[in-house]
């Protein structure tokens, strides 16, 4: 995620805490700002994991197998790059069936790129997503046509064009989207808002992607802030897997011993 000083207000160097470089709790002042933004939800008893930057082959199938053991669901916010080069890990992901949201294409920093730009970037991500629906989709439908009685496949055909006909598009729906390094100018998030975006931000951050703290501090990032309804950030990525190796397990451990579930988002 990077150097988090967010979404357009500068705070000094004094509100770093334990003089790490980045906001370990969201800032308080930016939940008053923008109380729609998810930063934690109202559940007794769960935590929210979240992982950015993946799909990566040597990263995220290992974060999997760390979940499963817990019997865990996160929510994983894919670069569309990513997706299009590790396209089985993607599908990885929904088979298992975690929640997915958008982390734009190209890991835009918002302050830097133009509104248009930058909603279209995330828009080319939003098309990935619906082509791998689109053909897992197919997949099943072709599963469970195999597998009906002869007699019955012509209705289960006629049932399943009724179902396209009646159901609604996908614009419909609620999307998940989480912008690169924290950073979103407004025009951005109203434009997305309006193309039923949820803006998810985080109530902690591990600070996995960070070289300068050690895995122990990491690990100390989340057990010493992270509560009831927390979305704790980590990162499936080669530069935070030094201290996600460390902190992941041990996070799934700690919460699990406390009678905490995991669920995505």
């Amino acid at each position: 995620m990077g150097f988090q000083v967010a979404m357009g207000i500068n705070f000094s160097l004094n509100h770093f805490s334990n003089m790490n470089p980045f906001f370990i709790k969201y800032p308080s002042i930016l939940r008053k700002l923008y109380p729609n933004r998810i930063t934690r939800l109202k559940d007794k008893k769960s935590i929210y994991l979240t992982f950015d930057d993946g799909p990566i082959p040597e990263i995220t199938p290992w974060v999997l197998e760390q979940l499963k053991q817990y019997n865990a669901k996160a929510t994983f916010f894919c670069i569309g790059d990513n997706i299009k080069k590790n396209p089985e890990v993607f599908q990885q992901l929904i088979q298992e069936e975690h929640s997915i949201g958008n982390h734009t294409f190209n890991h835009l920093n918002g302050w830097k790129t133009k509104t248009e730009a930058y909603v279209k970037n995330v828009h080319k991500t939003e098309e990935i997503f619906l082509e791998h629906r689109k053909k897992r989709k197919k997949r099943e439908e072709g599963r469970n046509y195999k597998n009906q009685p002869q007699e019955s496949k012509g209705e289960t055909q006629e049932n399943a064009k009724l179902a396209t006909r009646n159901s609604q598009p996908e614009t419909s729906t609620q999307k998940l989207f989480r912008p690169p390094y924290g950073k979103i100018k407004n025009s951005q998030a109203t434009e997305l808002v309006k193309l039923n975006y949820k803006i998810v931000m985080w109530d902690v951050l591990s600070g996995d992607f960070e070289n300068r703290i050690s895995k122990e501090k990491c690990f100390k990032n989340v057990i010493q802030n992270a509560s009831e309804g927390s979305t704790v950030v980590f990162h499936d990525s080669q530069k935070a897997f030094k201290n996600l190796q460390y902190t992941l397990p041990k996070v799934l451990e700690y919460y699990a011993e406390k009678g905490f579930s995991f669920k995505s988002i």
